[in-house]
């Protein structure tokens, strides 16, 4: 496993493939590529995966995936976003992870977090984007999705689904992605975890030195409050449970100094 500087050929590579932009939230000097190894679905380890952060959380994102191979959680694959073309509907077809990719938010005009780098997509059509739409009609990203709709990994007289993401929330909460799409209520973004905007746009607007230093603090402060809480919430409780139940009352203290 390494962490990459994007060098001035990648960058422009970005350009070429609509993944960056002129008005881009980060620069290619703020962002890092994770290479990583991940047990595929397929039961196969493999060697490379690759995501682009911004490089203030480089070294938790490369933790993140180190603890996701360690569970043997599986993932599809995962290539940076060039390869997709910055389409967003095409790499979640191809069931692909991802993370830097500037484009907007869906429905909406202002910045994804996936154009701070900000942002981990895994497995998504494990994990769909689920919107609900008029006359109770739901509709799944990707459309392969609509196969999880049901989000029990284990069911009676079924084989054991992998790759699900309420398996690793908590594992995304201990290095600071704290906010998981699968906990809104309309739309459903399972395969979504990001840190806030507010933190987002703090660690974009410092050099990187110093917002790799402001996240660290981020986190630590996020564990010290989770380490007091996590015999409160119970060892009666799922994990998910558990994790929910910490981040509730930690979330806040994260951003304390």
């Amino acid at each position: 496993m390494a962490i990459a500087e994007v060098d001035p050929g990648m960058c422009q590579a970005m350009r070429d493939a609509d993944v960056l932009h002129k008005n881009a939230p980060v620069s290619c000097a703020q962002l890092r590529v994770v290479h990583f190894s991940y047990l595929g679905l397929d039961g196969k380890v493999h060697d490379d995966g690759a995501v682009m952060v911004m490089a203030a959380l480089a070294d938790h994102v490369q933790a993140i995936f180190t603890t996701l191979l360690q569970r043997k959680f599986a993932l599809a694959g995962a290539q940076l976003m060039q390869h997709y073309r910055g389409d967003d509907l095409a790499a979640m077809r191809a069931n692909n992870t991802s993370a830097f990719n500037d484009r907007a938010i869906i429905n909406g005009g202002a910045p994804s977090l996936h154009a701070y780098g900000a942002a981990i997509d895994i497995n998504p059509i494990q994990n769909p984007f689920v919107q609900f739409e008029d006359a109770g009609k739901v509709s799944y990203s990707p459309a392969a999705g609509s196969a999880y709709a049901n989000r029990l990994a284990m069911r009676p007289g079924k084989a054991a689904r992998k790759g699900m993401a309420e398996e690793v929330v908590d594992v995304f909460a201990e290095h600071g992605f704290l906010i998981w799409g699968g906990d809104w209520d309309a739309p459903i973004d399972y395969q979504h975890f990001q840190i806030s905007r507010t933190l987002a746009k703090r660690l974009a607007a410092l050099p990187v030195a110093q917002a790799k230093i402001v996240f660290n603090d981020y986190v630590k402060n996020y564990r010290r409050c989770a380490g007091t809480k996590k015999t409160a919430a119970g060892l009666e409780n799922s994990r998910l449970a558990k994790t929910n139940t910490v981040k509730a009352a930690c979330i806040s203290a994260a951003d304390k100094p």
